[in-house]
């Protein structure tokens, strides 16, 4: 079986925050590289051979990846990082406290925004603090200005398809290193969850996810390696 391995960044400055992150480039805090490491650690202990990996372009993700690989003792492992495996892009609520924006929009609204699987939060206002409309990493890509999870899986399915499923394929025991939402994506495809119960699959930080796959890449297994952190899982298809 191949083996695939999900990893939910370390905890971020503005997970500590309560803060809808989203795009905006927050980094780990020191939790969130003991996090990283811990996953590393668990993860050299694994009978696997992992010979690819993926990260998004946001930092925490990509750090999350290189502190893993250390204590693995695989840095020389191929990475390709891509933006169609970044955070759900929270739109208008970019840096807002969750709190504060429950008590301005009511919690029901937000409940709606976090959790709904395809309506998505306001957009975010051209020029905002948070507009990444200069940041080189997205040059001459058509920034989104608001997500919902079902666009998210929009762009990481095309991106699964004709990058990542090729090396699972090809027999490559592979690593992602990446956020939330685009994990819980990656998680709705391979196991079929439907819509209307896939925004309560919770994705632990830096927390590995096992999953190893038929050679059509269809889920046989599916683990978490911290067992003291794991979430409930999805079921196999």
């Amino acid at each position: 079986m191949t083996k695939l391995v999900l990893i939910r960044h370390g905890q971020s400055a503005w997970n500590l925050e309560n803060r809808f992150t989203g795009w905006w480039d927050a980094d780990l805090t020191a939790q969130g590289e003991a996090e990283a490491r811990a996953s590393g650690i668990l993860l050299a202990e694994l009978d696997a051979d992992f010979r690819a990996g993926f990260t998004s372009v946001q930092t925490r993700a990509i750090r999350t990846m290189w502190l893993a690989l250390t204590e693995m003792k695989r840095v020389w492992l191929p990475l390709e990082k891509d933006w169609r495996l970044n955070e759900r892009h929270y739109g208008g609520l970019t840096g807002l406290d969750k709190a504060e924006t429950a008590a301005l929009h009511g919690e029901e609204q937000v409940h709606i925004w976090r959790r709904s699987y395809d309506i998505p939060p306001p957009p975010l206002q051209v020029g905002s603090t948070y507009d990444l409309s200069t940041d080189p990493r997205y040059r001459g890509i058509a920034i989104p200005d608001t997500e919902s999870l079902k666009t998210t899986l929009e762009r990481v399915l095309p991106y699964w398809e004709s990058r990542i499923a090729p090396e699972l394929q090809a027999g490559k025991d592979t690593l992602i290193a990446a956020h939330g939402n685009s994990l819980r994506a990656l998680v709705k495809h391979l196991f079929k969850v439907p819509d209307a119960t896939i925004t309560s699959v919770e994705i632990p930080t830096g927390n590995p996810l096992l999953i190893e796959l038929d050679a059509q890449l269809k889920p046989v297994s599916v683990r978490y390696l911290d067992q003291a952190r794991a979430q409930k899982l999805p079921a196999l298809p």
